[in-house]
């Protein structure tokens, strides 16, 4: 918003604005711990603004018996049941994906399971290969360095030489052991013919940079950005405030970025400027930023001429299916996340009736076995009565379980605005999702389900759960600013740079153009690592 001395948040702070910093990137999740780690190792100030604070390492300890009953309160994905100060509401009355996100030093990545696939290819010109949605701006070579790099700061587990993808170095890391379950079901990929590999995972499995190995003793995660990246910008010099809320993007009267007004942890209302303003706010928090961000420059709001901010929400609609064995499959004890995946059906093949595809995370057997054995996720619930101790303890500690995750093509009608009558604790309008699943996905996640269960039986199963569409699936909030090189039909060029205002970039996940069929965060922090070597190069004009 244009600065003028009458305006109504501004009070008696005008003339007690902080000294102008190069950067001020809002949000410490993923992208912006590993881009301000980027800039600040090049000596340039940058300022971080996170309306969340640091959660402990020895948070959430899996060995305290009420552990799991924090997955349903204080520590719950969706901030509408966790309702923590730091937190928003978020209307979810319109879509049957609820969004799951975190407020904190690391962002959701406190939460995530660390599964660490790349984008394929493919999955930056699906327009030019399968006639759908639009191509990026750039390319997976051009990534491609920064994969590697975020691979190297993360430790990331692995095995080389997985024929879905393009050659990649050597893992930095052991893979993760894929335990009991996950050998029985690589008999049954293997007796289908179908693809499977060791996957990705962010959790180091053996000492690494100083940090130990992740035997998954806490429900908060240990690969998050706040153990990763923030530690060493921090030395670097870079500063961060916590619980600072930030109500909208300042700009001048030349529609340059000035800097943010924000709530500090006390509720005054405080400004920092700033030569380049950075959003790393998420596929929610970054469109209802912008869209809050009115002013007689953007009326609409803030880089929003397009009027593409917000619009084009992708998540990855996900079906679960979990197979009931016979044999004792393993306990709470190991690394977080999927330790295997299959991509058979990854790419678009027309003949299924559909396009693009999805991707099969195998969590092995040792992920939550008390919430497979309840079976909540698949809604096939153990019965209470007479045989409630048999199904629970032929579930218990013997289930395998498969999530299917889909390619989600953009949408305009998907979309992020603001609601007209909720509002946060400090005033501040709410989000609203507008959203539905389309019928190229629900084709995808029917013939998922159905792959999944012909996996499973054939690895021997005597049972399968599934459900075609977990509303628990919100983790990926993608495309709500999203990148191209038609100012039209995105919001910013191909470093995140907005169109309509040439010193503001993004550089979250809203930024993607399409959303593939895999999690984002290796993509997400690779994206923010180019473009900070970018401002660092080419973009240092933007510092003025």
């Amino acid at each position: 918003m244009i600065i003028p001395l009458t305006h109504p948040f501004l009070g008696d702070i005008v003339g007690k604005k902080e000294d102008v910093v190069d950067v001020l990137v809002i949000g410490a999740g993923a992208s912006g711990g590993a881009f301000t780690w980027s800039l600040s190792m090049a000596g340039i100030k940058v300022v971080c603004l996170d309306q969340g604070g640091w959660v402990p390492l020895d948070a959430y300890p899996t060995n305290e018996p009420d552990s799991q009953l924090h997955w349903q309160t204080d520590f719950h994905p969706n901030p509408n049941i966790r309702a923590l100060q730091e937190d928003y509401p978020v209307n979810e009355e319109n879509t049957p994906i609820a969004p799951l996100m975190y407020n904190a030093v690391g962002g959701s990545t406190i939460h995530w399971g660390s599964h660490f696939p790349r984008f394929h290819p493919s999955d930056f010109c699906v327009k030019t290969q399968d006639g759908v949605a639009d191509d990026w701006p750039m390319t997976y070579a051009e990534l491609e360095p920064y994969y590697d790099l975020n691979d190297r700061h993360h430790g990331v587990s692995g095995l080389r030489g997985d024929p879905a993808y393009p050659p990649k170095p050597e893992r930095p890391c052991p893979p993760h052991p894929t335990g009991p379950g996950g050998e029985i079901l690589a008999r049954g990929f293997n007796k289908l013919g179908w693809h499977w590999w060791s996957a990705d995972n962010a959790v180091p499995s053996v000492r690494y940079d100083g940090r130990e190995r992740d035997t998954g003793a806490y429900l908060r995660s240990f690969s998050s950005s706040d153990v990763i990246y923030w530690p060493k910008a921090l030395q670097q010099g870079a500063r961060l405030k916590t619980h600072a809320r930030v109500r909208e993007i300042l700009v001048d009267e030349s529609g340059r970025a000035k800097g943010a007004l924000y709530y500090d942890s006390s509720g005054d209302v405080q400004i920092q400027l700033a030569k380049v303003v950075v959003l790393a706010s998420n596929g929610i928090g970054t469109p209802r930023l912008l869209l809050n961000s009115k002013s007689a420059l953007f009326p609409n709001g803030l880089a929003n001429t397009s009027g593409m901010v917000g619009k084009n929400l992708m998540h990855h609609p996900c079906g679960v299916v979990v197979g009931v064995f016979d044999e004792l499959l393993g306990t709470d004890d190991g690394p977080r996340g999927s330790t295997m995946l299959s991509q058979q059906f990854y790419e678009t093949d027309t003949g299924r009736g559909f396009l693009r595809g999805y991707d099969m995370q195998i969590n092995g057997g040792t992920t939550a076995p008390l919430a497979s054995a309840l079976g909540g996720l698949q809604g096939s619930s153990v019965s209470w009565g007479a045989n409630h101790h048999k199904e629970f303890n032929e579930r218990f500690r013997h289930t395998i379980g498969i999530t299917l995750m889909t390619e989600d093509l953009p949408e305009e009608h998907n979309q992020i605005t603001l609601d007209p009558l909720l509002t946060d604790s400090h005033g501040i309008p709410a989000p609203k999702i507008d959203y539905k699943v389309s019928e190229n996905t629900n084709k995808i996640l029917d013939h998922a389900v159905d792959r999944g269960r012909e996996v499973l039986e054939a690895s021997g199963a005597k049972e399968v759960l599934s459900t075609k569409l977990r509303r628990n699936a919100g983790w990926h909030l993608l495309g709500t600013a999203r990148m191209g090189s038609d100012p039209q039909t995105s919001v910013v060029d191909r470093w995140g740079r907005a169109h309509d205002v040439p010193n503001l970039l993004v550089i979250d996940g809203s930024i993607f153009t399409t959303s593939a069929s895999i999690n984002p965060t290796s993509t997400i922090e690779a994206l923010a690592l180019r473009t900070a070597d970018w401002v660092k190069g080419e973009g240092l004009s933007i510092l003025g």
